[in-house]
Formats: C-alpha cells, sequence, structure tokens
C-alpha cells in the first residue's frame, strides 16, 4: 500500500531531481524546493532530516535510475550485444535535448559541481559511473561467451572508452545546440563495435 508519506517523498524527489539537475546543488535551495513542491521546510525536513544534501542524494537517484530504466526497455529487445550497445548509443543521442530527467545527464551535472565541493554526491556520482561501466562489461563478456564478440577486447577498457565517447559528445552537443559533435564523438565508438563483432553479416 502507498502511503500519503510516500506519496509526498516521491514528489520531493521528483521535484528536486529536475531542479538539482537544472541548476546544480550550490543553485538550488530549499526555497526553490519548497516552491516546486508547494511543500514547507518543516514538510521537507519531516521526509529529508538532514535536509539539502539528503534530498540531492535520492534526486539523483531517481534521475539515474530514470535514465536506466528508460535505456533497459529498449535494450531488453535486443538480443545481440553489439546491437544493444549500439541501442544505447541511438538512445543518448535521441534524447540529447529531451532527457528524461531536465537539464541532461545526471552523472555528467552532478560529477561536474560535486568534483571538488561535495564530496558525498561526488562518491555516489563514482559509484553511478561504476555501475553504468560494470552494464556494458557484463553486456560485453555475455557477447564473448555468446561468440558475437570477438575475444582479446578488454571489456573494463572499452567500458571507459564508451562512457567517454558519449559523454564528451553529449557535453558538446548540448553546449552547441547540436548533434554534430554527438555524432562526431561516437562515429569511432560505432566503428570499434563493428570491428569486434563477430558476425559482419547480421
Amino acid at each position: 500500500m502507498v502511503t500519503k508519506s510516500s506519496r509526498t517523498r516521491q514528489h520531493i524527489i521528483q521535484q528536486a531531481a529536475a531542479l538539482f539537475n537544472q541548476k546544480g546543488y550550490a543553485g538550488t535551495s530549499l526555497q526553490d524546493i519548497m516552491e516546486a513542491t508547494g511543500l514547507s521546510k518543516g514538510a521537507l525536513y519531516g521526509q529529508f532530516k538532514e535536509g539539502k544534501e539528503e534530498i540531492a542524494l535520492a534526486a539523483f537517484e531517481f534521475a539515474v535510475n530514470s535514465v536506466y530504466g528508460m535505456v533497459g526497455v529498449q535494450t531488453r529487445l535486443v538480443d545481440h550485444a553489439v546491437d544493444k550497445l549500439k541501442t544505447v548509443i541511438a538512445f543518448y543521442r535521441e534524447h540529447i535535448f529531451t532527457p528524461p530527467v531536465e537539464g541532461g545527464c545526471p552523472i555528467q551535472n552532478t560529477a561536474i559541481e560535486a568534483d571538488d565541493n561535495q564530496p558525498v554526491l561526488r562518491a555516489r556520482v563514482v559509484e553511478a559511473i561504476q555501475e553504468w561501466k560494470d552494464r556494458i562489461v557484463h553486456t560485453v563478456q555475455k557477447g564473448m561467451e555468446k561468440g558475437e564478440i570477438h575475444d582479446g577486447i578488454n571489456p573494463e577498457e572499452f567500458a571507459t572508452y564508451f562512457i567517454g565517447s558519449l559523454e564528451g559528445g553529449i557535453l558538446l552537443a548540448r553546449i552547441q545546440q547540436d548533434r554534430a559533435p554527438f555524432d562526431i564523438m561516437t562515429r569511432p565508438l560505432l566503428e570499434r563495435l563493428e570491428e569486434i563483432c563477430t558476425d559482419v553479416s547480421r
């Protein structure tokens, strides 16, 4: 049973996720969250006793899971490992300007701001990147086991290259308001996927 308290908490998280993703941690105040949710400061602290930092962590978790959830819906429909990875690239390209959470990639946005002055948030970003890497590593390893990807590929190194290509492309595309930089950054990645694929005729 969904309680009123849990609905209130989810409402705060959803509204705060968009705020933090657009304005950043420093740029988002409790007053902003109060205005976005229509709740009092007491109501916010009733749900998040540690205040703004606790809300930010929950909002980041929600934002990242929103992205993963949407990506998962599409990749679950694809069987071949290489095509799964291509689907991920296509997803991020399609959603550069219409991301699941308004403001762009939550990992990228939070990482830039939290690098030096928000150690708790930074630690969670590091975990999120590792979780993303683990997903890619798993896909590559499964592809190798099924004979879809050539042996000898270093899954960890490939995952780092994969994420770096996407994030760099997203950053430049959003700054320039043009998908072209994303295509330039991911073109070598797509070529690499073709190189490691065992079935070039699929």
